[in-house]
């Protein structure tokens, strides 16, 4: 008999929490293989054919022809209001993005700021910043309002802008990060980001759907699509030493299509010896908005021709082929966690544990089911050993009869080292198994 009039017997309540793990434990490896060939056969972001290295196109009756002559290594056409892909051409495949990537660090940064709020330049800000990179002529020691510094990012690409706003944003490092996290919130995998500017850096690439993402994200925003679209300024620049006044001088958009084909939107072009040419724009007409990109063409110059070529297609293919692909959405955030156990565990509401375990991981689009089984196994088993062990726990250092009521709760929750508790979890664990038994693998 227990010593303890409120302990069961030993090994009473233990057993039914130990076959639960064990249960656990087989489950998970039975659950492993199917799980791993599930991950191998992952669809692409955005549907399967979209990562094809052929041309992906789905014409109907009456559809026009796509230009001739595609030169660019990866390419892609949309439409910006139903995400659906017209066509494409090597959609995923990772590829240095030069400045377009400025898309992706306005998306993340642009909300945070004021635009009409200044900000004085410190000489640390303009440091280091990349052999060659294409400036705005931002001046230390000055007061700048961050509309300007938005105006110089979108139309003269200026890196010294960029990392102004990056010192703002609490540092490059940081603004690194924040970037690679709202790509992922975007489904943008293919993208990978070394440096805010979107300078050649090892390892930094996008792809043609990743900077379509950016591009449809930040035309959401009206201060975005105003800097985007914008064809000239005026830049404030020194301090003339003779009158002691603050001067200014024109900057123009370099995009060579803005204000020349019809209906274009903007968004951003980009150059650098790696990435060769790389362009994304929209363009509406006839109350459609299409977008494009184009990255990599044989020659510099037919990044503008292409997307051009591509946009004139889409407009007249729109309601003439079917999609190949679609443009996902921003991933909603869980109401909640869904990787985590309740962090009170040794409080009363420990014995929730199962619940959560028993419930199967949230998915958001781009995510890999396969990885579902394998992961709602490991929950289960993780949740399982930690009732088992605090309860032990719990159990071995109580010497007194158990209170009504747990510590800081409240509605008469039974805590969790006494006998009703117990009773309550073993008739949990064991209704959690109960299910019926299908046939052996192999038989």
């Amino acid at each position: 008999m227990s010593k303890h009039p409120n302990r069961p017997a030993r090994g009473q309540w233990r057993r039914p929490v130990t076959r639960m793990a064990g249960a656990a434990a087989a489950l998970a490896l039975t659950s492993g293989a199917p799980a791993a060939s599930a991950q191998d056969a992952a669809p692409a972001v955005g549907g399967e054919r979209l990562a094809r290295q052929a041309v992906q196109v789905a014409p109907l009756a009456g559809a026009p022809a796509l230009p001739p002559e595609l030169t660019g290594r990866s390419w892609l056409i949309a439409d910006a209001g139903t995400g659906e892909v017209l066509a494409a051409r090597n959609a995923h495949l990772p590829m240095p993005p030069a400045s377009t990537l400025k898309m992706l660090f306005a998306d993340t940064v642009m909300p945070k700021f004021d635009r009409s709020a200044e900000h004085k330049v410190s000489p640390a800000e303009l440091a280091n910043l990349g052999a060659g990179s294409s400036l705005v002529g931002v001046k230390e020691n000055l007061p700048y309002r961050v509309e300007d510094l938005w105006r110089g990012v979108f139309l003269s690409s200026g890196n010294d802008a960029v990392h102004v706003l990056a010192h703002m944003n609490g540092g490059l490092q940081k603004t690194v990060g924040e970037m690679q996290s709202r790509a992922r919130a975007l489904h943008a995998q293919d993208t990978r980001v070394v440096s805010p500017d979107g300078y050649d850096m090892d390892g930094q690439v996008s792809s043609a759907y990743d900077l379509t993402l950016f591009a449809r994200a930040g035309l959401r925003m009206a201060d975005f699509r105003s800097y985007c679209s914008t064809r000239t300024a005026r830049f404030p620049g020194g301090l003339d030493k003779a009158t002691g006044q603050r001067t200014s001088f024109d900057i123009a958009n370099t995009d060579r299509l803005l204000g020349k084909y019809p209906g274009l939107i903007g968004v951003k072009n980009g150059y650098t010896t790696n990435a060769g040419a790389t362009f994304t724009g929209a363009a509406e007409r006839g109350g459609r908005t299409l977008l494009v990109t184009v990255m990599h063409p044989e020659a510099q110059g037919k990044v503008y021709d292409e997307a051009a070529s591509l946009l004139d297609w889409g407009f007249a293919a729109a309601g003439k082929v079917q999609p190949v692909g679609h443009l996902v959405e921003e991933a909603g955030a869980p109401s909640a966690p869904a990787t985590a156990p309740p962090a009170d565990l040794p409080g009363a509401a420990a014995t929730d544990l199962l619940g959560w375990a028993a419930q199967p991981p949230i998915l958001h689009p781009g995510d890999d089911p396969g990885l579902a089984p394998a992961a709602w196994t490991a929950a289960l088993l993780g949740g399982a050993l930690a009732v088992w062990a605090a309860t032990r726990t719990v159990g071995r250092h109580r010497t007194a009869p158990a209170p009504a009521t747990a510590p800081g709760c409240s509605g008469g929750s039974t805590a969790i080292g006494g006998p009703r508790s117990r009773r309550r979890l073993s008739r949990r664990a064991r209704a959690l198994f109960r299910t019926p038994r299908g046939p052996r693998p192999g038989k």
